[in-house]
């Protein structure tokens, strides 16, 4: 691995770590509230809805930072030419490799990224099946990056 490759991996590892810190954060905040549910979403007070919106921000960019920089980042380490080719074919490389479970999760948790992410002011109940996806997605996306880092000899996850 290269100086630059290795400083790259590095750089992408602390920007996840550091959102996995924050969503973890979040969520330890919304512990007595989970699973949501539509009325009690009505209902929170100011500091929880912070933490929930808190939560959908770190897990989207988690999942931003995993997919644009940590992954790509992993292939450039392992002096993978994968820069130019489509994600489904790093995903798909990083699974032979054994960096990753499934490209097939991967790709999951990004289609529950991006529905939650909408918000459905007229339907609170959407919105808390939503959110109850992603925070169960979470632990999913916190274990294949560990699981990453593990393979990789990074630091553990800011807890």
């Amino acid at each position: 691995m290269n100086n630059l490759a290795r400083q790259r991996l590095a750089d992408a590892w602390r920007e996840c770590s550091r959102h996995a810190h924050h969503m973890r954060h979040a969520l330890q905040t919304l512990d007595g509230l989970i699973p949501l549910l539509g009325d009690r979403l009505r209902e929170l007070d100011d500091d929880n809805i912070q933490a929930l919106d808190q939560f959908v921000l770190r897990f989207g960019k988690l999942q931003d930072a995993a997919g644009a920089r940590l992954l790509p980042g992993v292939l450039e380490a392992l002096q993978e030419p994968f820069e130019d080719r489509p994600m489904i074919d790093k995903l798909n490389r990083l699974e032979k490799l054994g960096y990753i479970d499934s490209a097939m999760q991967w790709q999951e948790l990004r289609a529950i990224r991006n529905r939650f992410a909408h918000d459905y002011p007229d339907d609170p109940d959407k919105n808390a099946a939503l959110l109850n996806l992603a925070i169960d997605a979470s632990g999913d996306l916190l274990t294949l990056l560990q699981r990453l880092g593990n393979r990789l000899d990074l630091p553990p996850l800011e807890q």
